[in-house]
């Protein structure tokens, strides 16, 4: 099913500035040393050392669940090392608590794009720019990290619960001037770090998108 997502004005667009900006926001799976304890303070953060699937709400959050063993390389690297934590999609439940406290508290869960978890836990794959309508106020859509300033264009999805319809995302799609892995000789290629690390304003987007879902919790 899909719907236009320029359709309803249920939600305001947040680079506009909204009575959402006092929206408080929690950060899961992410780096302590990235952008989001200056975004949504590091008492709302939760990181490798403070277990995220600890959260229990009330407020709406931005999720980076752990992708290394939802993507592609994640069979070749099983098949060559072995080992039960090395198994494609044994996150250790992480990708499905992080997609359950979206569809509880609202907001926004981050993963690669063609991540397997999408069609682990059937959520639609993106067909098109801008948002596609799943049902039940859940949306996804693709938007490329090099819109926002990674050096790599990083393509990337997003699952959205809210209430009303998100915010459009910048729909630019530059190439980057590195890559991530060895796929173009041509481009030099990030380190880990670099390679993960999310942009200072794309992660202020995915807090303002947690800021108008509106949380669907109930105290």
């Amino acid at each position: 099913m899909k719907q236009d997502a320029t359709e309803s004005a249920a939600t305001a667009d947040p680079r506009e500035g909204s009575p959402v900006d006092s929206v408080q926001v929690a950060a899961l799976f992410v780096d302590p040393s990235g952008p989001y304890p200056g975004l949504v303070g590091a008492e709302h953060c939760w990181d490798a050392e403070r277990d995220a699937m600890t959260y229990v709400g009330p407020h709406p959050v931005v999720a980076h669940p752990p992708c290394q063993l939802w993507v592609n390389f994640a069979a070749l690297n099983f098949k060559r090392y072995g080992g039960e934590h090395n198994r494609p999609g044994n996150d250790g439940g992480k990708f499905a608590f992080a997609l359950s406290v979206v569809r509880a508290f609202g907001g926004v869960l981050e993963h690669p794009a063609a991540s397997k978890a999408w069609a682990e836990y059937n959520l639609a794959r993106p067909v098109r720019h801008g948002w596609d309508y799943m049902g039940s106020g859940e949306w996804v859509c693709e938007v490329w990290q090099s819109a926002y300033g990674h050096a790599a264009r990083k393509r990337t999805w997003l699952f959205w619960k809210g209430v009303g319809t998100p915010p459009e995302l910048r729909g630019e799609q530059p190439t980057g001037s590195h890559q991530i892995g060895w796929f173009d000789r041509i481009k030099p290629t990030l380190s880990k770090r670099d390679a993960s690390r999310t942009p200072d304003a794309f992660a202020l987007e995915l807090v303002r998108l947690a800021q108008v879902s509106g949380s669907t919790w109930q105290p």
